[in-house]
Parts: structure tokens; C-alpha cells; sequence
């Protein structure tokens, strides 16, 4: 459920945080309405959504896509934003095209930048998804839910560690691939080598 609900807030995010980068209206107007939403408690936006689409996965996935989508909207759009302003003026001067400067240029040089996003979001949805079984869907907040309701603390504990060793551990993986990143495009060891002979 949660990597349904990470594809689906990856495509979007990525795309109107793209857009939002091309038409300024249109992203005072997003960020206004994804600032808004995060204020909703998750409960009550679950609550929500169940009178609409009704118990189950549905509604706890497009509850954890509205959730989710922020960071990836928020960081893709001020990454590219942040792109120095004469490497762009260089690229545009040597004839690249918008699309070529937008994936030639921009989304590498925001890349870490934007997968800072996607490691927040991962682990926000994985950690949200925990409380989805109070919906009707399924995964490991089955077993929170089993012991809140059963007055069996020992299954709740159980299930709230298991949540949070996915999240800890996927936080992990996910902390390495982008130092590794902010290493390989941002040239942090080349910057620390350079530093040292000086």
C-alpha cells in the first residue's frame, strides 16, 4: 500500500513541482492548497474520505498521497529554483532548448535536492500508513489496531515497532543513496581534497 501510494506522490509531485517552476500563479496557488491540507489531521482526513470512497485501501491511499505530496512538490520546485541563475544563462546561450535545459541542467543539479523530498516523503508514508487499518486497510497498523481495540498492549507495542524498524531501516538505505548523490553531483570530495592541499 505504501509504495502504491510513493509511485503515485512521485509522479505527481515531481510533475507539478515541475510546472509550478514554468508558471509562477500556478504554484502560489498549489503550495497555498498543500499547506492547507497538511493541516487536516490525518484521522480526520481518513474520517473524511471514508463518507466519500469508503473503507478500505482506496481511501487510505489517496489520504497518504495528499499527504505525501508536499515535500516532493515543495523541494522540486525550489530545487530547480536554487539552480544558479549563470549556469542556466550559459546553457540557454549555447542553444539548449527548454526541455534539454530542464533535463540536461536543471533536475540533475536539483536531483539531491529533490530526493531529500523523497526520503521525507517515504518515511512520512510509511509512518502514516501505520494508522490506515483504523480505515479497514491492511499492513502492520492491523496489528495496532487489534491491540488498541482488544485491550492487548503487548500487540500494539509489537506492531508500532515493526512500523517504525521499516521506517528506521528504509530511512537508512535511502540516507546513503543520497550521500552518495550530494557526493557525486554536488562534488563533495573534490571540495574537501581541494580544501586540504590549500
Amino acid at each position: 500500500m505504501s509504495l502504491i501510494a510513493i509511485f503515485y506522490i512521485t509522479v505527481i509531485g515531481l510533475s507539478m513541482g515541475i510546472y509550478m517552476t514554468r508558471n509562477r500563479y500556478f504554484a502560489t496557488v498549489v503550495l497555498t492548497v498543500t499547506n492547507f491540507l497538511y493541516t487536516i489531521p490525518s484521522i480526520a482526513l481518513f474520517g473524511f474520505l471514508v463518507i466519500i470512497t469508503g473503507i478500505g485501501n482506496k481511501s487510505a491511499i489517496i489520504a497518504l498521497v495528499v499527504y505525501g505530496v508536499l515535500p516532493i512538490i515543495r523541494n522540486t520546485y525550489v530545487g530547480i529554483q536554487e539552480v544558479d541563475d549563470q549556469v542556466v544563462e550559459a546553457a540557454v546561450g549555447m542553444g539548449s532548448t527548454d526541455v534539454q535545459l530542464l533535463t540536461k541542467v536543471q533536475l540533475p543539479l536539483a536531483l539531491p535536492f529533490i530526493f531529500a523530498g523523497f526520503r521525507t516523503m517515504v518515511i512520512m508514508t510509511i509512518a502514516l500508513g501505520g494508522i490506515a487499518s483504523f480505515i479497514g486497510a491492511g499492513g502492520l497498523g492491523v496489528a495496532i489496531w487489534r491491540g488498541i481495540t482488544t485491550n492487548f498492549p503487548e500487540m500494539t507495542i509489537a506492531g508500532s515497532l515493526l512500523v517504525a524498524t521499516l521506517a528506521i531501516i528504509t530511512d537508512l538505505i535511502l540516507g546513503i543513496i543520497e550521500t552518495r548523490m550530494k557526493y557525486r553531483i554536488l562534488g563533495v570530495k573534490k571540495t574537501n581534497v581541494s580544501t586540504d592541499k590549500v
